[in-house]
């Protein structure tokens, strides 16, 4: 049984803080969604994740965005990278960092959903013949990808793993699940190609995708349904997974 190894300790340092778990649902109309999966070195597979989480063989890194032009705190563009594993038997994203081009919305998807979202610039295009994202901090790019060729997709070809962020609650430090709801009108498989990628801005040294595995691009409409389940971070699922 493979388990990750990164320490609690380490990955709580700059955590968000969970205010409770009465938020949502919050409803995000005409979002655009990309999402692009890449092959890591094996080194980085139990390294990314910790204990609770069963990382995947092989190691998978998720780059996901979103472009929200409505919200209860005007528009934004939110970009994840996570981690893939599996939490008991079932496939969830850990967030191993995230940045919000809205300061209210980054405060707010932080104190309420867990994100540890940071401020900084976002840019999603979508086009007839591709989509691009480029994520900035402090006038550097930290991230650029672009899809290529896209092809039709049926709205039902297209999922996405649940959410998890570790985050302080008041249960303590926990992986708060989040499962967004996406009613997709239409969809993409797009061919991936990352330009440019820096793993310490997105929380963790081991982070390498290299290899293209995966990418698609929608429009939808997104519900964040108020948070039901955090888990432990250093016991499995079946015995740290709690009920709020």
């Amino acid at each position: 049984m493979i388990l990750g190894s990164a320490r609690v300790e380490d990955l709580a340092a700059e955590r968000p803080r969970l205010a409770g778990f009465g938020a949502g649902p919050v409803r995000l109309p005409g979002a655009e969604v990309l999402q692009a999966m890449f092959e890591m070195p094996v080194s980085a597979r139990e390294a990314v994740v910790p204990p609770g989480l069963h990382p995947t063989n092989p190691a998978l890194c998720v780059i996901l965005a979103w472009r929200c032009p409505e919200s209860p705190w005007g528009p934004f563009a939110l970009a994840q990278v996570r981690a893939q594993a599996r939490s008991g038997l079932r496939p969830r994203g850990f967030v191993t960092g995230a940045v919000c081009d809205n300061r209210d919305a980054a405060d707010a998807l932080a104190a309420d959903f867990g994100f540890p979202a940071r401020a900084g610039e976002v840019l999603l295009r979508r086009a007839y013949d591709a989509a691009w994202l480029e994520v900035a901090r402090g006038g550097q790019t930290i991230l650029a990808l672009e899809g290529l060729d896209p092809e039709p997709l049926l709205p039902a070809d297209v999922h996405y793993s649940v959410t998890l962020n570790l985050a302080d609650t008041p249960r303590g430090v926990r992986l708060v699940q989040v499962e967004p709801e996406y009613e997709i009108t239409r969809a993409e498989r797009l061919r991936p190609r990352l330009l440019s990628f820096h793993p310490e801005a997105w929380g963790d040294r081991h982070l390498d995708p290299y290899h293209p595995v995966s990418a698609s691009v929608v429009s939808a409409t997104l519900t964040l349904p108020p948070v039901r389940f955090v888990c432990r971070p250093d016991v499995l699922a079946f015995e740290g997974t709690e009920k709020v």
